[in-house]
């Protein structure tokens, strides 16, 4: 809230946005001005959302001026909102959208080969994400919002979650930390809205994700949510990845501990390379701490979008070290970092094999099974089941009796 007559919220430059003023004014009532992209198309259902919408937040004597890029109606009745919370107190809950995409339940064991950051503050990016294919988006709120759009970025993320359909990917909001004055009130909209995930940077010790659980539970409870928000702990310094184990174990909504690595190379004060060796003994952590507490363990993006021969290495290296998964900073990283962590026709077809002769071993009362002389141990039918479960939740089973044929 403002003690200032005027205010603007949003970006007239920006597809699938607008630009707002608004003005007090004395008395007169409430004044439109409207330019458009798509004025002689939607000119009157646009003014006729900005009035419906104007009163229902209580903007009364008030002049707006609006240059629109073709914005839809739940961006509209977030950018106003924000605008309106600027000038005067909005009564709680807000200016809520009409429910229209659920999405998933929260699952704690899906794949997340591929999480998409998508700016918070972007309306056009959020809007055909679930189209590219990740297994994750993730709503960001934190680096990608400059600290005075923070408000705005907060009721758009919100209404994003309350509106669009992101297909089967998994809906994840990366929220500030809680030193600051934003991640409180990121907790307090967003987890209503109803995200799968919340993803909680600048993570260093368990303290702080049994804080955010405490948080959590009190909103679900105040709000009658039913379902557990899962967490996923972003450790980005030294002290988070020396406390990996701790902080997977500190809460039953942790699913995941990921990494990142810009804030961890500037925490311990070295520069970031593409091979990764500077970060290989804290990611190595990471992914002990995660297995430890059995949760899954994903690995930072690769933050050089045209180079796709250096992020499937990386990638490659990545579920080498026992990672499931890395950020994405462009739908274009999605398909390589699929198709390496997606078991091969030759990888399925023998841990077929695998099970297949330790099933035969059993009933036949034997406690050993072989493979052309190799003895097949615990830790191998493991693995093999494992590649099995993930080529059946990718629809791979059979691909490689396919791959035969050709």
């Amino acid at each position: 809230m403002s003690d200032t007559t005027e205010i603007f919220v949003g970006r007239s430059e920006q597809k699938s946005d607008l630009h707002i003023r608004m003005k007090k004014k004395e008395s007169g009532g409430l004044d439109v001005r409207m330019k458009s992209s798509v004025q002689a198309m939607f000119g009157k259902g646009l003014r006729r959302t900005i009035e419906e919408s104007a009163k229902a937040l209580g903007l009364a004597s008030i002049e707006i001026e609006v240059d629109d890029r073709g914005a839809l109606e739940y961006v509209i009745q977030a950018r106003l909102e924000a605008g309106a919370r600027r000038l005067h107190e909005v009564k709680e809950p807000g200016l809520l959208p009409k429910r229209k995409a659920p999405g998933p339940r929260p699952v704690k064991d899906r794949l997340r080969r591929t999480r998409l950051y998508l700016p918070g503050n972007n309306p056009d990016l959020m809007l055909n994400a679930g189209l590219f294919g990740a297994d994750c988006v993730i709503l960001d709120l934190e680096d990608s919002v400059a600290p005075a759009e923070k408000d705005a970025a907060r009721v758009l993320v919100r209404n994003t979650l309350l509106s669009v359909d992101f297909e089967s990917a998994e809906r994840i909001v990366r929220i500030n930390p809680l030193s600051t004055e934003f991640g409180l009130r990121d907790l307090e909209m967003i987890v209503p809205a109803g995200p799968e995930t919340i993803l909680v940077p600048k993570c260093d010790e368990a303290a702080d994700i049994e804080r955010i659980d405490e948080i959590m539970t009190a909103i679900e409870k105040k709000h009658k949510i039913e379902e557990k928000t899962l967490i996923m702990p972003l450790l980005e310094t030294a002290k988070g990845a020396l406390n990996a184990y701790r902080i997977a174990s500190a809460s039953d909504r942790v699913v995941a501990l990921c990494f990142g690595a810009e804030d961890f190379t500037a925490d311990v004060g070295v520069e970031r390379t593409k091979e990764g060796t500077e970060s290989f003994v804290a990611r190595s952590l990471i992914v002990l701490g995660a297995k430890a507490a059995r949760v899954q363990a994903i690995d930072t993006v690769f933050s050089d979008v045209s180079d796709e021969e250096g992020l499937v290495a990386s990638t490659k290296e990545a579920m080498a070290l026992g990672f499931e998964g890395k950020g994405v900073i462009h739908p274009r990283q999605i398909g390589p970092i699929h198709r390496v962590f997606s078991p091969t026709p030759d990888r399925i077809a023998y841990a077929k094999q695998v099970v297949s002769a330790i099933e035969d071993a059993r009933a036949r009362g034997s406690g050993v099974a072989t493979i052309k002389s190799k003895m097949i141990d615990a830790p191998i039918e493991i693995r093999a089941r494992k590649i099995l479960r993930l080529a059946e939740a990718l629809g791979l089973l059979g691909e490689e009796e396919e791959s035969k044929k050709e």
